[in-house]
Protein backbone atom coordinates (compact mmCIF):
# COMPACT_ATOMS: atom_id res chain seq x y z
CA UNK A 1 0.00 0.00 0.00
CA UNK A 2 1.25 3.32 -0.78
CA UNK A 3 1.28 5.70 2.07
CA UNK A 4 1.77 9.64 2.31
CA UNK A 5 3.74 11.30 4.49
CA UNK A 6 4.34 14.49 6.55
CA UNK A 7 7.63 15.14 7.64
CA UNK A 8 8.35 18.73 10.02
CA UNK A 9 11.85 19.73 10.97
CA UNK A 10 12.23 22.29 14.18
CA UNK A 11 13.94 25.11 15.12
CA UNK A 12 17.14 26.43 12.92
CA UNK A 13 16.50 23.18 10.84
CA UNK A 14 17.45 23.97 7.06
CA UNK A 15 16.58 20.21 6.28
CA UNK A 16 20.28 19.40 5.45
CA UNK A 17 20.95 16.41 3.58
CA UNK A 18 22.63 14.05 5.61
CA UNK A 19 19.91 14.67 8.68
CA UNK A 20 17.52 11.15 9.17
CA UNK A 21 14.45 13.20 8.32
CA UNK A 22 16.20 14.11 4.59
CA UNK A 23 17.34 10.60 4.36
CA UNK A 24 14.08 9.49 5.51
CA UNK A 25 11.97 11.61 2.48
CA UNK A 26 14.70 10.40 -0.03
CA UNK A 27 13.94 6.82 1.00
CA UNK A 28 10.20 6.36 1.16
CA UNK A 29 9.90 8.84 -2.24
CA UNK A 30 12.36 5.41 -3.75
CA UNK A 31 9.80 2.93 -2.08
CA UNK A 32 7.05 4.98 -4.27
CA UNK A 33 5.04 6.54 -1.04
CA UNK A 34 4.28 10.14 -1.56
CA UNK A 35 6.28 12.41 0.98
CA UNK A 36 6.06 16.09 1.64
CA UNK A 37 8.82 17.56 3.68
CA UNK A 38 8.33 21.37 3.96
CA UNK A 39 11.12 23.73 4.92
CA UNK A 40 8.77 25.75 7.15
CA UNK A 41 9.55 29.57 7.03
CA UNK A 42 12.14 30.83 8.89
CA UNK A 43 13.37 28.56 10.71
CA UNK A 44 15.60 30.40 12.99
CA UNK A 45 12.81 32.62 13.78
CA UNK A 46 9.63 30.88 13.88
CA UNK A 47 6.22 32.34 14.58
CA UNK A 48 3.71 30.19 15.77
CA UNK A 49 0.68 30.96 13.28
CA UNK A 50 2.96 30.89 10.29
CA UNK A 51 3.87 27.72 11.15
CA UNK A 52 0.32 26.45 11.83
CA UNK A 53 -0.76 28.11 8.56
CA UNK A 54 1.67 25.64 6.31
CA UNK A 55 1.04 22.97 8.05
CA UNK A 56 -2.88 23.37 7.27
CA UNK A 57 -1.70 23.60 3.90
CA UNK A 58 -0.24 20.75 4.24
CA UNK A 59 -2.46 18.57 5.66
CA UNK A 60 -5.07 19.67 3.38
CA UNK A 61 -2.72 18.35 0.40
CA UNK A 62 -3.11 14.79 1.59
CA UNK A 63 -5.42 12.15 0.01
CA UNK A 64 -7.74 11.21 2.49
CA UNK A 65 -8.04 7.70 0.29
CA UNK A 66 -4.35 6.82 1.11
CA UNK A 67 -2.88 6.20 4.60
CA UNK A 68 -1.53 9.63 6.06
CA UNK A 69 1.53 9.36 8.26
CA UNK A 70 2.83 12.59 9.84
CA UNK A 71 6.58 12.46 11.38
CA UNK A 72 7.36 15.70 13.47
CA UNK A 73 11.06 16.47 14.81
CA UNK A 74 11.29 18.87 17.85
CA UNK A 75 9.85 22.07 17.97
CA UNK A 76 6.97 20.43 15.41
CA UNK A 77 6.23 18.46 17.92
CA UNK A 78 4.60 21.36 19.87
CA UNK A 79 3.59 22.39 16.30
CA UNK A 80 1.39 19.35 16.09
CA UNK A 81 0.34 20.10 19.29
CA UNK A 82 -0.94 23.62 19.29
CA UNK A 83 -2.72 21.87 15.91
CA UNK A 84 -4.58 19.84 17.90
CA UNK A 85 -5.45 21.79 21.09
CA UNK A 86 -6.78 24.14 17.95
CA UNK A 87 -8.60 21.73 16.33
CA UNK A 88 -7.07 22.54 12.32
CA UNK A 89 -8.47 21.02 9.60
CA UNK A 90 -7.02 17.83 8.57
CA UNK A 91 -5.77 16.55 11.69
CA UNK A 92 -7.56 13.61 10.80
CA UNK A 93 -4.19 11.41 10.21
CA UNK A 94 -3.84 7.61 10.49
CA UNK A 95 -0.54 7.72 12.69
CA UNK A 96 2.09 10.16 14.56
CA UNK A 97 5.54 10.03 15.40
CA UNK A 98 6.67 12.87 17.53
CA UNK A 99 10.31 12.57 18.54
CA UNK A 100 12.20 14.69 20.70
CA UNK A 101 10.16 17.80 21.45
CA UNK A 102 11.74 20.70 23.91
CA UNK A 103 10.48 21.07 27.34
CA UNK A 104 8.24 23.45 28.30
CA UNK A 105 10.94 25.68 30.12
CA UNK A 106 13.85 25.44 26.95
CA UNK A 107 10.71 26.75 24.72
CA UNK A 108 10.31 29.92 27.67
CA UNK A 109 13.91 30.35 27.87
CA UNK A 110 14.44 30.60 23.97
CA UNK A 111 13.54 34.28 22.97
CA UNK A 112 13.30 32.95 19.18
CA UNK A 113 10.98 29.89 20.12
CA UNK A 114 8.86 31.80 23.12
CA UNK A 115 5.96 32.20 20.78
CA UNK A 116 5.36 28.35 20.94
CA UNK A 117 5.32 27.71 24.97
CA UNK A 118 3.80 26.59 26.94
CA UNK A 119 2.63 23.59 24.65
CA UNK A 120 -0.76 22.38 25.05
CA UNK A 121 -2.06 19.53 25.97
CA UNK A 122 -4.74 18.74 24.32
CA UNK A 123 -7.15 16.01 25.56
CA UNK A 124 -7.16 14.10 22.64
CA UNK A 125 -4.94 13.25 19.63
CA UNK A 126 -5.93 12.29 16.46
CA UNK A 127 -4.67 8.81 15.48
CA UNK A 128 -2.39 6.49 17.20
CA UNK A 129 0.37 8.55 18.04
CA UNK A 130 4.01 7.48 19.24
CA UNK A 131 6.52 9.87 21.15
CA UNK A 132 10.48 8.94 20.95
CA UNK A 133 13.00 10.71 22.71
CA UNK A 134 16.45 9.96 23.88
CA UNK A 135 17.49 9.40 27.30
CA UNK A 136 19.47 12.38 27.49
CA UNK A 137 18.08 15.10 25.47
CA UNK A 138 20.26 18.54 26.44
CA UNK A 139 16.49 20.26 25.14
CA UNK A 140 14.28 18.16 28.05
CA UNK A 141 16.09 17.68 30.66
CA UNK A 142 13.29 16.74 32.34
CA UNK A 143 12.52 13.60 30.28
CA UNK A 144 10.33 13.62 27.67
CA UNK A 145 7.62 10.63 29.33
CA UNK A 146 7.37 12.97 31.91
CA UNK A 147 7.02 16.67 29.75
CA UNK A 148 5.11 14.86 27.55
CA UNK A 149 4.44 11.09 27.37
CA UNK A 150 2.90 11.02 30.61
CA UNK A 151 0.16 14.09 30.89
CA UNK A 152 -0.55 13.02 27.50
CA UNK A 153 -1.03 9.40 27.38
CA UNK A 154 1.29 8.86 24.55
CA UNK A 155 3.06 5.44 24.76
CA UNK A 156 6.71 6.32 25.16
CA UNK A 157 9.97 4.99 23.57
CA UNK A 158 13.50 6.52 25.36
CA UNK A 159 16.33 5.89 23.59
CA UNK A 160 19.41 5.43 25.73
CA UNK A 161 22.18 8.08 24.39
CA UNK A 162 20.13 9.31 21.48
CA UNK A 163 20.34 12.65 22.31
CA UNK A 164 18.15 15.22 20.50
CA UNK A 165 18.04 12.38 17.73
CA UNK A 166 19.53 14.97 15.54
CA UNK A 167 22.96 15.30 13.58
CA UNK A 168 24.87 15.99 16.46
CA UNK A 169 24.11 12.83 17.93
CA UNK A 170 24.99 11.32 14.96
CA UNK A 171 21.36 10.90 13.27
CA UNK A 172 21.84 10.86 9.66
CA UNK A 173 20.95 7.35 9.99
CA UNK A 174 18.25 5.81 11.72
CA UNK A 175 16.95 2.73 10.29
CA UNK A 176 14.33 1.82 12.63
CA UNK A 177 12.54 5.24 11.91
CA UNK A 178 12.12 3.85 8.32
CA UNK A 179 10.97 0.36 9.68
CA UNK A 180 8.54 2.43 11.23
CA UNK A 181 6.99 4.17 8.64
CA UNK A 182 6.85 0.75 6.27
CA UNK A 183 4.93 -0.98 9.37
CA UNK A 184 3.73 0.29 12.62
CA UNK A 185 4.83 -2.40 14.65
CA UNK A 186 8.06 -1.82 14.31
CA UNK A 187 9.93 -1.32 17.47
CA UNK A 188 11.94 2.06 17.13
CA UNK A 189 15.99 1.65 18.38
CA UNK A 190 18.89 3.43 18.06
CA UNK A 191 20.97 4.04 15.56
CA UNK A 192 23.60 1.78 14.81
CA UNK A 193 26.69 1.87 16.34
CA UNK A 194 29.47 3.65 13.60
Amino acid sequence: MTSQFLILHGFQNHRPAGHWQHRLADRLRELGHQVAHPQLPDPDQPELDVWLGELTAHLRALDPAAERVVLAHSLSVVLWLHAVDRGLPGLAVDRVLLVAPPSPTVLAGIPEIAGFAPPPRPSALPGPTLLAAGDDDPYCSEGAKAAYGDPLGIPTVILPGAAHLDLDAGYGEWPSVLDWCLDPEAKLTTRPAR
